[in-house]
């Protein structure tokens, strides 16, 4: 494969179905380079790591999409990502990250822990023999949690799914018009059922986290209270939904590992990682540089530059992985981007990898002849990549 061909071949469904043997190719080209879509993308592991932590590096936010798209606003898919933390640059977003990080604290995180063990012992009891695992497990899982944390009643979960699953297409670089007006009628709908939310909550507290965000009203705006709220739930199980299907396919698909970690949950926490390392859930995020930014070997960038970072590709560095296209748990210092880093890194990672870590052990000892059956179906994203159906069998 040359370097023209990996690079178109990201924004195809086959490419996007593996963009590893690309990102091989792109990455032994250059640790950065200029496309034809005037951005540059950006390959290796310590260039992707400096530049989410460098401060001159910043997100497009509402101004900037105000500047080449005037109606973005009219769909409120885009609107409900667009004005939440996540793209967001300072000093707002320190205002927001702040408030939204003193309710969704480590304390509250780590007390989920019972939690998500109740919640996934009862759908691994419920799952038929012959399941969809994405539909069985992997999403139900981070809904529960997301929704117990935010104090959505159980019976609205399936609801959620349907319009997190709409609203996500306004992440990847490629949408189609009806994908965006699907989105513009999720992000409606999500908005509406949080004004509703809100509004009982103000008048009935309760210890959630929605309860814990209404209390920061004097540091949130209504607008940025509502956008946060639809967030963390998006946020809150899809990236989480895909790790655990990646993880699982992942797993079966190497059954010694996976009978490693079924006889020591202890390990989970060194699996999940290279997980996220080895098939990342997030696989690119965008910058723009606020001033000329060098990016190794002489190449020098100019204020106002597109940065696309491919997540993925720098995960898979042979400059900081010894054989990088193997999946190893034993790595020693493994530190994968799939989260982002500096000031944006992921505010739910913790939950995340949380939810992995309980949930993977036990679905291999409660069911310890599951198996892969029938072909799964990834998803045709690049941004936020997993499965759309996993065939499982446990009989």
């Amino acid at each position: 494969m040359d370097f023209p061909t990996a690079l178109g071949s990201l924004f195809t469904p086959e490419g996007r179905h593996d963009p590893y043997p690309a990102y091989d190719v792109l990455r032994a080209h250059a640790p950065a380079f200029l496309a034809p879509d005037e951005r540059w993308y950006v390959t290796t592991h310590a260039l992707t790591n400096r530049l989410l932590r460098d401060p001159s590096v910043r997100l497009a936010d509402a101004g900037d999409y105000d500047q080449f798209w005037p109606e973005w606003r009219q769909n409120r898919g885009v609107a409900s990502v667009v004005l939440s933390m996540l793209q967001s640059n300072p000093p707002d977003h320190t205002r927001v990250r702040r408030a939204a990080a003193a309710t969704f604290t480590p304390k509250r995180i780590g007390g989920m822990r019972e939690v998500i063990a109740g919640q996934a012992e009862e759908l691994i009891k419920a799952m038929p023999p012959a399941a969809d695992f994405m539909t069985a497990f992997a999403y139900p899982l981070p809904i529960g949690v997301i929704c117990a944390l935010l104090g959505v009643p159980a019976t609205d979960r399936v609801w959620f799914r349907e319009r997190a699953a709409d609203l996500t297409v306004v992440l990847e670089p490629i949408s189609t018009v009806e994908e965006m007006e699907l989105a513009d009628a999720a992000g409606r709908d999500l908005e509406d059922y949080f004004v509703g939310l809100i509004a009982e909550r103000q008048r009935n507290p309760q210890d959630d986290l929605t309860s814990a965000l209404i209390a920061a009203g004097d540091t949130l705006t209504g607008e940025e209270l509502l956008a946060n709220l639809v967030l963390l739930l998006v946020a809150g199980f899809e990236t989480t939904a895909n790790l655990l299907g990646l993880g699982l396919h992942l797993l079966l698909g190497h059954p010694d590992q996976a009978g490693r970690l079924r006889a020591d949950a202890e390990l989970a926490p060194a699996f999940v990682e290279e997980i996220l390392r080895y098939d990342s859930p997030v696989q690119l995020t965008s910058r723009f540089t606020t001033r000329p930014v060098e990016l190794g070997d002489g190449v020098d960038v100019p204020a106002g530059a597109g940065l696309t970072m491919l997540l993925g590709a720098a995960n898979r560095d042979p400059a900081r992985y010894d054989d990088p296209n193997r999946f190893d748990p034993d790595r020693a210092n493994v530190q994968p981007v799939s989260f982002g880093g500096g000031a944006h890194y992921c505010l739910g990672a913790p939950l995340a990898r949380l939810e992995a870590q309980v949930a993977l052990p036990l679905l291999l000892t409660m069911l310890p002849r599951l198996a892969l059956t029938g072909e799964p179906e990834r998803r045709d994203r690049l941004t936020l990549r997993g499965f759309a159906s996993l065939p499982v069998t446990s009989g």
